[in-house]
């Protein structure tokens, strides 16, 4: 995904305004899958050994957040699992969307998690393709700061590979299954 990613950044140029300190993608909560949730477990046993301090302060930002959200969370709080009813999915549409994720660095504005990030937040900004679009030509998506004034073509030309397929079948080989949240899997 960073090959693929620094690839489209290169094609985008311009267009492609993601920076570090905009941080628009870094506010609202949003599920993750189990693997996304091990890929942050493995960056802060990383952190915790390497750099505990910035650990530890990414744990209180966590809990911080998780205090001031939780009672409205959408799920079992002490899992941190997602819940999956119909209710609760319509719930979660309206929970936490303007809190910063904990991950975020307040005074840089950058992730300090970057290398163990979600997968949604790896695909966010460049033109990516959702799965099952493969087929539909506007099927591409972006972040809404970028491709201002790019024709459909311009944007085309900068899509980033998605490898839909393999996070799928790494997904099948984790018997834990479910969803989750940023702030509960930097605390496993």
């Amino acid at each position: 995904m960073d090959v693929a990613l620094l690839d489209a950044a290169r094609r985008a140029g311009e267009w492609l305004v993601c920076r570090p300190g905009c941080t628009q993608c870094c506010h609202g909560a949003f599920a993750i899958g189990e693997l996304d949730a091990l890929r942050l477990v493995a960056g802060m046993l990383s952190l915790r050994g390497h750099q505990p301090s910035l650990a530890m302060e990414i744990e209180r930002r966590a809990l911080a957040w998780i205090a001031e959200h939780g009672a409205d969370f959408p799920g079992n709080r002490e899992t941190g699992k997602l819940g999956d009813g119909d209710a609760e999915r319509e719930r979660f549409e309206e929970f936490a969307n303007e809190a910063a994720c904990p991950a975020l660095d307040p005074a840089t504005g950058c992730c300090d998690v970057y290398l163990w990030r979600p997968m949604t937040c790896r695909v966010f900004g460049p033109p990516v393709r959702m799965a099952g679009d493969a087929d539909r030509a506007e099927g591409l998506g972006h972040c809404e700061l970028c491709f201002i004034g790019a024709s459909t073509a311009q944007i085309a030309a900068c899509e980033m590979p998605v490898p839909h397929e393999l996070e799928a079948k790494l997904l099948d080989e984790i018997p834990a299954k479910g969803e989750t949240v940023v702030a509960f899997a930097l605390l496993r």
